[in-house]
């Protein structure tokens, strides 16, 4: 198994990235829900892992221990968010630094507390490739929720005000996990729907396919930096 793994939501890319690089699946890793594989391609003369994170904390923490018991140690994270401010373009990047805890994985690995901060190491690797390729981004808090049909305008403003630019369904649970097991981790998103104004704006973010190719391949130079 590959030292290092790129966790990606692209499922469009995973498989164009199979067919480009003639993916070796490694591990089927079969579900009640279905195959949750991970894959192995060379990558700038390394081997690299990637597999898909799982739709939640829950799941995506899960899929990460089992990932680590397979043998993986290092980790970038690349996926889309919604933006808390509409100044945000669709496809802008954002480095996480930190998570607010807003789901319940986290505190089955760490205890009780607001955020959880990401790995510096991650943070560092993804910074300097970002810079390295002269990508415009940010380093910002990230708010993991559960439940996403409660984003409400006085959570969201809440948010805000605690200094959160995102909102995804999965960091803190994947941060918490890599914290606990002491393997470094890290992750970006690029900007998708808007939920700052009156009316959600999907804003058509998930046919930014151009945007999530590049991501998954600056994220496995990040990751193969760690």
């Amino acid at each position: 198994m590959p030292e290092h793994c790129v966790i990606t939501f692209f499922k469009d890319v995973m498989e164009e990235v199979a067919a480009e690089r003639q993916a070796i699946q490694l591990v089927e890793n079969r579900w009640e829900d279905g195959p949750h594989p991970v894959y192995e391609i060379q990558h700038n003369g390394q081997r690299l892992a990637y597999m898909h994170g799982g739709i939640g904390a829950s799941l995506s923490a899960a899929l990460l221990e089992e990932v680590i018991g397979f043998g993986c140690r290092k980790f970038i994270v690349c996926g889309g968010c919604g933006v808390l401010d509409a100044g945000v373009d669709v496809g802008a990047l954002t480095i996480v630094k930190d998570a607010v805890r807003d789901e319940g994985v986290s505190y089955h690995y760490l205890p009780p507390g607001r955020t959880v901060a990401a790995h510096p190491a991650g943070v560092a690797a993804l910074e300097a490739e970002l810079e390295r390729r002269g990508v415009p981004h940010r380093i910002a808090r990230t708010w993991t929720t559960a439940a996403p049909y409660r984003e409400t305008p006085g959570k969201i403003a809440a948010r805000r005000d605690e200094g959160c630019v995102t909102v995804e369904m999965e960091a803190a649970g994947l941060l918490a996990v890599a914290q606990f097991r002491g393997v470094p981790l890290g992750c970006v998103l690029y900007g998708g729907d808007d939920l700052s104004g009156a009316e959600w704006d999907n804003r058509d973010w998930q046919s930014k396919g151009d945007v999530r190719r590049r991501l998954f391949w600056l994220a496995a130079d990040a990751c193969l930096a760690l």
